[in-house]
């Protein structure tokens, strides 16, 4: 669909079949300015390395298309002409609507992440039939867990109603193992800020349950699929499959942000560490100095926690219109199915 150069040009050389686009592809191993540099020679990418050289010529390529549609349907063909049935470890039930208009999910969530909503309304406009069988539904309840079916897919699905406590970590691990144990795909819906911080839960043991979860999300095997439908901050981004976890496919809603803390988290963490600094010195931090100090540090993070400064730098697979997310996930689920589950081999999870 349009230029291949180089080490590029072997991409459309080393496939199965080749499509190219008339008027509009090229492949070339140098492109006419890299000619014209090493022989002398000019000549156009049209002549150099087009549709019409490839497809009646070279031989480069076996399918000439018109323009891009046409060369989406040639594409159907070919994959039509595959020979390959898939075999699927799952069961599949007949697709059911949700109960509930996708549309409503804009008034759900919002822009503003501040503002608490419930993520059983998220899934209720998502999954066949708005059918969820709740997982433990009142224990360590900022953690919603349960199954479900998407497009007739089975989905073990965990979205956060709130910060992760000890009990909501060890419930989200009891969770994972049983969908690893019954190779049923993970669903995960983003809106945390981390998981509980302070001296009541770090002598609770939040560090070691934290771990859990964190274990129990990297060793999963089944297919996993995140979603940030709000904030992503913190350990909260690994406990709940963020990228560095490989999920299989990872997307943004246009409200979700992402950072290792919130602006004014951070803002306030240096301001007092500065203040902190100059009371040892004997010097004044005044309300002033803190405010200019902080401005641009809430104004970096908002503007490099946004899903377009993310996406723009492929940490995730694309922004999605929130209204499409059943669609997607349908779509993805159905993409991941078609590679065989390895058995997954948990590691220590510490007592």
């Amino acid at each position: 669909m349009g230029s291949c150069t180089a080490g590029g040009a072997y991409v459309p050389a080393m496939a199965d079949e080749s499509i190219i686009v008339r008027k509009q592809g090229t492949i070339f191993l140098g492109g006419p300015p890299l000619v014209k540099a090493a022989t002398g020679e000019e000549v156009s990418a049209e002549d150099l390395g087009g549709a019409d050289l490839h497809c009646k010529k070279s031989g480069v390529t076996d399918h000439y298309a018109l323009d891009d549609n046409h060369a989406l349907h040639l594409a159907r063909k070919a994959v039509r002409n595959l020979n390959y049935r898939k075999k699927l470890d799952v069961t599949t039930e007949p697709v059911e609507a949700p109960l509930y208009p996708a549309d409503e999910l804009y008034g759900i969530v919002g822009a503003n992440l501040k503002r608490n909503f419930d993520v059983r309304e998220v899934i209720a406009r998502v999954v066949d039939g708005s059918k969820f069988d709740e997982f433990k539904a009142f224990y360590g309840d900022t953690l919603v867990t349960g199954f479900s079916r998407i497009f007739g897919y089975p989905v073990g699905i965990i979205g956060n109603n709130g910060v992760l406590f000890s009990e909501s970590a060890k419930k989200g691990t009891h969770f994972i193992e049983l969908c690893c144990q019954r190779n049923i795909p993970l669903i995960f819906l983003q809106n945390i800020t981390g998981f509980m911080v302070g001296r009541e839960y770090e002598a609770g043991g939040i560090a070691k349950d934290g771990a859990k979860m964190v274990t129990a999300v990297a060793c999963a095997n089944v297919p996993k699929i995140t979603v940030l439908i709000g904030g992503s901050y913190g350990a909260g981004n690994y406990g709940m499959c963020g990228r560095a976890y490989s999920p299989r496919f990872l997307y943004m809603w246009p409200n979700s942000r992402i950072s290792v803390m919130g602006g004014e988290q951070a803002a306030t963490v240096l301001a007092t560490i500065t203040k902190d600094q100059r009371a040892r010195e004997g010097k004044e931090f005044t309300a002033e100095q803190e405010a200019a100090m902080k401005k641009p540090i809430v104004e970096r993070f908002e503007a490099e926690g946004s899903p377009y400064f993310s996406s723009a730098r492929l940490w995730d697979d694309g922004i999605i219109d929130p209204a499409d997310t059943r669609l997607v996930l349908g779509l993805s689920l159905s993409a991941a199915l078609n590679a065989p589950t390895k058995k997954t081999r948990f590691g220590v999870f510490r007592m």
